[in-house]
């Protein structure tokens, strides 16, 4: 007679052993409807999971996380049930749910096109509409390598060879296809209505370059089709802001192939760009009290040895070369140089704490499968900052941290902040006390900025916990940029050390802080979140002079020099070419002003002024103009301005 007891702590009792489904039938037929899976005693598990003991039953519907999550699982098996249907010859091998979505690798003869793609999805709605019944079985593993390879399943059957012997095995089928699984899986496949395939693209056999090449389908799946609509529009919305594209039509900035790959060129206008975007945070920095530094690019293998990262990181750092009997490593982080200037002298505890920052650039080995644009490079610059300080000094510090991130993300004109504390993972470096000591100062920084976040229970690095703050772009993605990390691990290392008020060597803590993460990758994020029409202070032209004849070339160059005698970002279009063409041009340059100059405004020593989403704002004395540019310039950010 098991007794449930449902998440309001209301119980209900039964007289046999019973379902998740029935038990949400017992509580509506409603409910029963729209169960997807349930939750016994805190594990998800499928609607026709038996209960024969006391236990807290959830139900699962679509509206859950988790059962969105079991539709997308689903969704997955049933792309490979479509694929096997309409192409017997190909081998299933992994189908996992990835964010708004799921794949599947399939081994095949030929490649699949897009055309495959409509026929597959076409009969997946097909295999839908059935409503075929998922049933979980259980077999022994060696039984079940047998199974699979006698369909001719030989990825699966190696899969399975790596699993322990005395492993019992689940499996679903829904009609003719069977499939290796945990679980849990919707009741029937007629739980599945919204699904949609995006693309297919290569991926190697188990994430490894050296083995043989699969073809990954990707698709998505929600609870119904407006959300799906909602999202594909999202996703067309991405497409069209998307950094690469956008880059190229503003002459940005490029990725040369005939370089290696992965190694951004900035172009004149992505450099103005970088240069304002740098211009700030020095700005910013040396108000909130940071000294700069600047450290090479390399270093003898020695010094990676004792940080740990020849042995720890030595997969995303380039071979060692050999130069005058010793061997140096291009730098994957600046942190080792900021310890080695810390250790040039000994500090007394009145000298800390030590803020040192740096715009500096790094180098990591990436695959060449898995660089995108700017946001995933071989070579990129970080705005690296590290934090020297005693264990009294912690919370304080993090305070002014956050601060100075809060201001510098809403400069760039992002407001929406998803905040994680990561805490002690199992492994780690650091006492009990540090640890808690820390995490406690961590904690109570967010607290009092008042901070929303989530714990990340055990997400912390080894060498001790951080903050992790993502940002959100004007289509709702997420993107991690700062991170701020207490460091116990580098102090021992080195053997760093200060002096306290009683005579004594002690330990720093060191703070290692990104506000941007990178340069390029958060220069990727800016053209995506606004889709190339930049504010005022980014743009890297911000007031084009546009002339209607050759007549008012001399004072075109005029208005553009007084404009840059204010600091202002100008060019002059002097082309022989009607000034409508003009007009559309530099609208599609995404330029904030266009100063259109004729006869009339050369002899009043005036400019008409346009904005790029083609409001007029009149006529405009230069000064008047110059003003109003500068102000909003200062501003970072659109401003009203009375003309």
């Amino acid at each position: 007679m098991p007794v449930i007891t449902l998440p309001d702590e209301t119980q209900r009792r039964f007289e046999h052993p019973v379902t998740v489904a029935e038990v949400a039938a017992d509580i509506g037929r409603g409910l029963a409807k729209a169960a997807v899976a349930g939750k016994v005693d805190g594990r998800l598990v499928d609607t026709r999971h038996p209960i024969d003991h006391d236990a807290r039953v959830a139900i699962i519907t679509d509206r859950d996380a988790e059962g969105l999550e079991v539709i997308r699982h689903s969704t997955a098996h049933l792309l490979a049930h479509a694929v096997k249907t309409l192409y017997p010859s190909a081998q299933v091998t992994i189908g996992p749910v990835i964010d708004d979505g799921f794949y599947y690798d399939f081994a095949f003869e030929r490649p699949f096109h897009p055309e495959d793609l409509e026929k597959i999805e076409a009969k997946m709605k097909e295999l839908a509409k059935a409503d075929l019944p998922l049933e979980r079985r259980v077999m022994p593993r060696d039984e079940a390598v047998a199974f699979f390879r006698g369909q001719g399943e030989e990825y699966k059957a190696r899969i399975i060879e790596e699993i322990p012997e005395d492993q019992e095995l689940s499996l679903y089928a829904q009609g003719d296809f069977v499939d290796l699984c945990r679980g849990p899986h919707v009741p029937s496949t007629g739980k599945l209505k919204a699904f949609k395939l995006t693309k297919v693209a290569g991926a190697y056999w188990r994430g490894d370059a050296n083995n043989e090449m699969l073809q990954r389908i990707y698709g998505t799946a929600w609870p119904n089709k407006q959300q799906l609509e909602e999202y594909l529009h999202r996703l067309a919305e991405a497409e069209r802001r998307d950094h690469r594209r956008i880059g190229q039509e503003l002459d940005l900035f490029s990725i040369q192939d005939e370089a290696g790959g992965g190694l951004v060129f900035w172009h004149p206008k992505g450099a103005r760009i970088r240069r304002a975007i740098e211009q700030f945070w020095f700005d910013m920095h040396e108000r909130a009290g940071y000294e700069f530094l600047y450290t090479p690019h390399i270093a003898n293998l020695d010094l990676w040895m004792t940080s740990g990262h020849a042995e720890f990181y030595a997969d995303s750092m380039y071979e060692p070369m050999e130069d005058d009997h010793q061997r140096f490593q291009l730098k994957p982080m600046n942190c080792p140089f900021h310890v080695l200037v810390y250790k040039d002298r000994l500090h007394s505890y009145r000298d800390l704490p030590l803020r040192w920052a740096e715009m500096g650039t790094v180098y990591r080995r990436e695959m060449s499968g898995a660089l995108h644009g700017l946001m995933r490079v071989r070579g990129f610059t970080q705005d690296d900052a590290h934090i020297f300080c005693r264990e009294d000094q912690i919370e304080a510090e993090i305070l002014r941290i956050l601060d100075l991130t809060l201001d510098v993300l809403r400069a760039f004109g992002f407001n929406d902040f998803d905040v994680n504390l990561s805490t002690r993972p199992d492994k780690a470096v650091g006492s009990d006390y540090i640890w808690e000591h820390a995490t406690a100062a961590l904690k109570g920084a967010l607290e009092k900025k008042g901070l929303a976040y989530e714990v990340d229970a055990g997400g912390g690095a080894f060498y001790g916990p951080k903050i992790d703050i993502k940002i959100r772009d004007a289509i709702g993605r997420q993107w991690q940029c700062s991170t701020v990390q207490l460091d116990f691990n580098l102090p021992e290392r080195f053997d760093m050390e200060y002096v306290d008020e009683d005579n004594q060597r002690r330990r720093p803590i060191m703070i290692h802080r990104a506000l941007l993460g990178s340069v390029e990758r958060f220069f990727g994020v800016l053209i995506e979140h606004y889709a190339g029409a930049f504010p005022l202070w980014l743009a890297p032209v911000q007031a084009q002079v546009l002339t209607i004849t050759d007549r008012q070339d001399a004072y075109a160059r005029e208005v553009v020099q007084a404009l840059r005698d204010r600091g202002l970002r100008a060019d002059a279009d002097l082309r022989n070419e009607k000034i409508g063409f003009k007009i559309r041009e530099h609208t599609l340059q995404r330029v904030p002003y266009l100063l259109v100059v004729g006869d009339r405004e050369m002899d009043t020593r005036t400019v008409a002024v346009r904005t790029r989403s083609g409001e007029d704002l009149g006529s405009m004395d230069l000064e008047s103009l110059q003003d109003r540019l500068t102000r909003e310039n200062a501003a970072r950010g659109p401003i009203n301005v009375e003309d």
